[in-house]
């Protein structure tokens, strides 16, 4: 078996690697979007001159204006860290599907009041709009992989939950570009920046007509002894017989798995995991790598690219907006590569670890460039410096390292270390942790840049390397590992070598229980007479 082969946890028919999967992944997906878009275009919307005028920014003095910007900004991770929290709730009453639909018509009512603003209102609509379109994308993102994991056998789980983390790019790629082209094609006018808001409608829009389209997952079903549409669901998405003996296989690791934590399945069930050390642990493995994600620094340049780029020694509007839109086409063409090809054939260890090492070192390079040459106090006469050109060059490599590891690795984790009963809590907590230090992120950047300058890069870098450590003691791979078998897993020492020993063990009782269907049947034709 070579390293970028598919593992599976047992024989798996052809059929099961189906249209259907993939087709709900990427309807679920679209959700995704609607997070990247937002990520992506209101950076560059705060310096657009058409924006900057019609609120009056040039009245504010420096440390208001950052203020504002800030909290324009940081009201949407404020809301999405509640509504992540309000996921599980809405999941465990309403289901997957359902509860998407209502966050997306939620979304799409904050998307329609931040197109109120104006020098008239002033910028409250867009506040008051952006705190319910991230209460609705906070709830989106506690419950897509969730979701998209539930239908997804293991051989390719993480690349199907990865069609989530590439529509997020996707989004962003469009956040991106679309202030690039508008600022040279159309006047400076209310129009030119209500555009970049506009445009949020439209993946909401796809989204909500699709999740009409696709079914409940089968597992949330399941846990609500809904067997006859759960067992009809899981056919439809594995494209097999309920007589076949996968999907007898299949249901009955999930009836294991619900009988191994509980019969009562109440709302307030899954709590009682708290008093588990494990599972207590879990939320703490899968809280912390979306802190080591966000110290990495991808948020502060998605929601502030303009103050990043200009503290390289890129001039001008339009031109940060380029050198921003060329950012969001190496993340998304990365993407690809991580999707396709890395996700389930590296592992997420790897990734994790390659991604942070070679990160680290671009940005102590570019903290060190920044100290020496000080391009923003110093600029140069003559365009850009050749030391300048190679930061340009190190802050695109730092994404190349960044976008196929820790840009969607950390949802996919979270997305399969918890088991049937705990796992829309997980994921709440997943979410949660994601926007909590998105927040913190949006919030103080400007703060940061403007106290600590090139010493922003060095916090960066730090926390990059700690990440190698963390991973690499204490995240078990979950590439190819049943979620049924998850607790496994984590009960499997030295975590490093964990996931190779378990294969190995399922694969053992894999074949033990052939062997003895086959005695078995044997047995009972030695009475047959003939």
């Amino acid at each position: 078996m070579t390293l970028l082969s598919l593992k599976e946890d047992r024989p798996t028919p052809k059929a099961v690697y189906n249209w259907r999967i993939y087709a709900c992944a990427c309807v679920a997906s679209l959700s995704a979007c609607m997070t990247g878009y937002d990520s992506a275009f209101i950076g560059t919307t705060l310096a657009l001159p058409s924006f900057t005028a019609e609120f009056h920014f040039d009245t504010y003095s420096q440390g208001e204006l950052a203020l504002l910007k800030q909290n324009i900004v940081s009201l949407f991770q404020a809301g999405a860290f509640f509504g992540g929290i309000f996921g599980y709730p809405s999941s465990y009453f309403l289901g997957r599907r359902y509860s998407l639909i209502a966050f997306t018509i939620i979304f799409l009512l904050g998307t329609g009041i931040m197109l109120a603003a104006g020098d008239g209102p002033g910028l409250a609509p867009i506040l008051a709009g952006r705190v319910l379109a991230g209460f609705a994308v906070g709830g989106t993102t506690s419950l897509t992989p969730i979701y998209i994991s539930e239908l997804s056998p293991p051989a390719i789980r993480g690349r199907l939950v990865g069609i989530y983390e590439l529509g997020w790019q996707i989004g962003g790629l469009v956040g991106f570009w679309i202030n690039y082209a508008i600022s040279r094609t159309m006047a400076p006018t209310r129009t030119q920046w209500l555009v970049p808001f506009g445009v949020q409608l439209i993946p909401a829009g796809l989204f909500l007509i699709g999740m009409v389209l696709v079914p409940e997952s089968p597992r949330w079903l399941f846990s609500k002894n809904r067997r006859e549409e759960a067992v009809k669901t899981l056919c439809w998405m594995r494209n097999l017989d309920a007589t076949d003996s996968y999907i007898i296989e299949e249901i009955s690791f999930i009836d294991r798995d619900l009988e191994s934590v509980t019969v009562d399945r109440g709302f307030w069930t899954p709590f009682r995991a708290f008093k588990e050390k494990k599972f207590i642990w879990r939320l703490l493995v899968g809280g912390l790598l979306f802190m080591f994600q966000n110290g990495s620094g991808i948020n502060a340049i998605n929601y502030y690219s303009p103050t990043i780029f200009r503290s390289i020694g890129i001039k001008g509007t339009n031109t940060s907006f380029l050198t921003t839109g060329i950012f969001g086409v190496v993340k998304t063409s990365l993407t690809f590569v991580w999707l396709l090809f890395l996700i389930d054939r590296l592992g997420r260890r790897n990734l994790l670890i390659i991604g942070a090492v070679g990160g680290s070192l671009c940005m102590w390079f570019l903290g060190a460039y920044i100290k020496i040459a000080d391009p923003e106090s110093r600029p140069s006469t003559s365009g850009l410096t050749s030391s300048g050109t190679a930061a340009i060059f190190m802050f695109y490599l730092w994404t190349s390292f960044y976008s196929p590891s820790w840009n969607g690795t950390p949802w996919v984790v979270n997305s399969e270390i918890f088991d049937l009963n705990t796992r829309s809590l997980g994921q709440v907590n997943a979410s949660a942790h994601h926007w909590f230090w998105n927040f913190l992120i949006a919030r103080f950047t400007v703060d940061m840049f403007n106290a600590w300058g090139y010493g922003v890069y060095f916090f960066f870098a730090a926390f990059m390397l700690l990440s190698v450590v963390f991973v690499f003691f204490l995240l078990p791979e979950t590439k190819s590992v049943p979620l049924e078998c998850v607790d496994r897993l984590f009960d499997t020492k030295p975590v490093w070598k964990a996931n190779k020993l378990l294969l190995e063990e399922l694969r053992l009782e894999e074949q033990i229980t052939h062997e003895e269907m086959a005695a078995k049947t044997e047995k009972e034709y030695e009475h047959v007479d003939w």
